[in-house]
């Protein structure tokens, strides 16, 4: 039985590598073919929004029905969909050339379609695995997602620049089809829904936000976490600029800080799948958030000849990324019962992506009349106090009632 839940994930994780693969490679692509044929900034702001929004939006309350449907099949329909509006537009750009009325309207209902995939397959996983190798499958899911998103751009406008757009997104296809074959292979026992009748779906969704409240150590760190998507999510905009501007480099530099960052991604994710039972997962969420902390301070006090010393700081972001993400979902997903799962975790992703824009209007006015260093020197310092204040938080929580939060969300 031991073994048995690992073969499951290497299904799994196989199947998805293909289609976090050729996701990446379609989301870069179209991005360089926007920025390629438009050359306009409000185009790809646009572009941006309606890939992100609507499952920023939909989020708490798709969670509602994901509790209500099996699974495996929803991520094997939301996939299928996803292939679908992909396949749409490849045979659009094959034999013609859409308007981005056309391709803004693909990519929010793929956005929509990724709002039932992504929560479900990450409800889905505590019914596979035991609960003590959750922090472990997190690492695994970094791991996949970081390579993912290293080898995807690349390949993405390798394949673009040879053919066309249209073949880009065919492969998406494929990788969806893949994904979806191998998922079939593997069985997934879920709870049965009680036959009687259902409550009604604010009901749910009400008694969804109750379960979420009720347990205090996730909340804290949710807060924390809207906290830490506002002020340093803005990077992953603004490395780009920072290299041009403060380090007076080139597209070449810039694309160097970007892949870096990716690698210690991998790293990290690979770190973590083998440390992941020698501490509490609040221990790896706070170690994560003051490295970036710090490593975001230093970057914004760097002088501009100091450009490798930028590049060494962005490879350590990358490794400590996947310390916060995977352990904060771990610790959801052993602290909520499986029949809730999938709206506790709709609604926690809702409230990162919500952040992030919020993060993003902020960042700009500064940078604009501060300069990029100033966000960077800015946010760590206020990461940092994130997580000083996460330590203290949880410190309390431990000494009033240790056996009760230990329990509750592996606090």
């Amino acid at each position: 039985m031991q073994q048995n839940w690992k073969k499951k994930f290497a299904f799994i994780f196989t199947g998805q590598l293909f289609s976090i693969l050729t996701t990446s490679m379609v989301q870069f692509s179209i991005i360089w073919h926007l920025t390629e044929t438009t050359q306009s900034a409000v185009v790809l702001t646009i572009a941006a929004l309606v890939g992100f929004l609507p499952q920023a939006i939909l989020g708490p309350f798709i969670g509602v029905w994901l509790d209500r449907w099996n699974r495996k099949l929803t991520m094997i329909v939301a996939d299928g969909a996803i292939a679908l509006f992909s396949l749409a537009l490849g045979l659009y750009y094959y034999f013609g050339d859409p308007g981005l009325g056309f391709v803004y309207l693909i990519l929010m209902a793929r956005s929509v379609a990724s709002s039932f995939h992504a929560p479900a397959f990450q409800s889905a996983i505590p019914l596979i695995a035991p609960q003590d190798q959750l922090t472990r499958v997190a690492g695994w899911h970094q791991l996949v997602f970081s390579s993912s998103n290293i080898i995807g751009p690349a390949l993405g406008i390798a394949v673009y620049s040879a053919t066309s757009l249209g073949t880009v997104l065919f492969l998406d296809v494929a990788g969806a089809l893949i994904a979806n074959m191998m998922l079939m292979l593997v069985r997934i026992d879920q709870p049965k829904q009680d036959m009687g009748e259902k409550p009604a779906f604010l009901r749910e969704f009400k008694l969804g936000w109750q379960a979420f409240i009720q347990v205090k150590p996730v909340v804290i760190v949710t807060g924390a976490t809207a906290v830490f998507s506002i002020v340093f999510m803005p990077l992953g905009t603004l490395f780009p600029f920072m290299t041009l501007s403060h380090f007076e480099r080139g597209g070449y530099s810039a694309s160097l800080v970007e892949a870096v960052f990716a690698i210690g991604m991998i790293v990290g994710g690979l770190l973590l799948s083998v440390a992941a039972s020698k501490w509490k997962d609040i221990a790896y969420i706070c170690m994560s958030i003051l490295i970036l902390g710090a490593a975001s301070l230093f970057s914004g006090l760097l002088a501009k000849e100091a450009f490798i010393l930028f590049v060494a700081l962005s490879l350590l972001m990358g490794a400590a990324a996947p310390f916060f993400n995977g352990p904060y979902m771990a610790m959801i997903q052993k602290a909520y019962d499986p029949a809730i799962l999938g709206r506790v975790i709709s609604l926690v992703t809702s409230i990162m992506l919500l952040a992030s824009p919020i993060g993003l209007l902020i960042a700009g006015p500064i940078v604009d009349r501060y300069g990029i260093q100033s966000w960077f020197v800015g946010s760590g310092l206020v990461t940092m106090a994130t997580g000083l204040i996460l330590i203290a938080m949880f410190k309390r929580l431990n000494a009033a009632a240790p056996s009760t939060q230990e329990g509750s969300a592996n606090g």
